[in-house]
């Protein structure tokens, strides 16, 4: 594993694959475990990066945890890689990290989102801990949120799911700040992000409701919404038709207006 700086804490990250730059962000105290589907299948025609945010896998767990924090690790990541444009695939915190991300730094090209809501208000505080229990004998039935009975029943996947959960993803101190990360994210400006911005929500998602990812969508002037079959981890369960998706909306174009944000107009341009 590569390692960037930020503010002296260690992140660990993995480059894989050559062309378009694509940044995986993920979940609430999640390991980079989470991008097992995606990033393998895109890194066939990009350059995917994915990282261990502060807090999980190998990188140090130093605070604070913030939203602000996170995207400035993020730039911290996307640097050390030398990438002039990314595009940013978030879920859940790692969407609103996305968001900021896009708002205060110049290399999204565009953004993909799941399960991400505007606010933290929307977000349902007791299935988000039941997701993500402080007690690691839990992490078994906790999957129940994040998938459906068939996936759990039938794929085999289960017992390496929580296996790379006790690895990889937070504890302690650690899940406590990244929980409390979503907690206190409040609404952006969404009307300001200009950028190309995919939406995918599960139908079934008990973290953040699905009218919320509607929500988000509806108010992002280049927002698409795409509903998913499934519960939190919807596009790992459905991973081969969701990663198509996502291919497909990178590849469609960039931004045209540089970084992807609309700024409020200057008092010369009101008069």
């Amino acid at each position: 594993m590569l390692t960037a700086s930020a503010d002296g804490t260690t992140l660990r990250y993995e480059v894989d694959g050559d062309g378009p730059t694509v940044v995986f962000v993920p979940d609430v105290g999640v390991g980079p475990w989470l991008w097992g589907w995606q990033a393998p299948a895109l890194a066939g025609r990009h350059r995917t990066v994915v990282y261990a945010p502060r807090g999980t896998g190998r990188s140090d767990a130093t605070g604070p945890y913030t939203v602000d924090r996170f995207a400035a690790d993020l730039e911290a990541v996307l640097a050390a890689v030398d990438a002039d444009r990314a595009h940013v695939v978030g879920a859940g915190l790692g969407g609103m990290v996305a968001i900021r991300y896009a708002r205060e730094y110049g290399r999204a090209r565009s953004l993909v989102l799941f399960g991400a809501a505007a606010s933290g208000d929307d977000v349902d505080e007791s299935a988000l801990r039941a997701l993500h229990p402080a007690d690691p004998t839990r992490l078994r039935e906790s999957l129940s949120l994040a998938f459906s009975e068939r996936f759990l029943s039938e794929t085999g996947l289960v017992d390496d799911i929580v296996a790379w959960r006790r690895e990889e993803d937070a504890a302690g101190d650690a899940l406590a700040g990244h929980l409390r990360a979503v907690q206190e994210f409040g609404t952006d400006p969404l009307h300001e992000l200009t950028l190309p911005t995919l939406v995918c929500h599960g139908l079934e998602d008990p973290v953040v409701p699905v009218d919320a990812g509607r929500t988000l969508a509806d108010g992002l002037p280049r927002g698409r919404f795409e509903a998913v079959e499934g519960r939190r981890c919807c596009f790992v369960e459905h991973s081969a038709a969701v990663t198509d998706a996502v291919e497909r909306f990178i590849d469609e174009g960039t931004p045209t207006d540089g970084q992807g944000v609309r700024k409020p107009p200057s008092d010369d341009e009101k008069s």
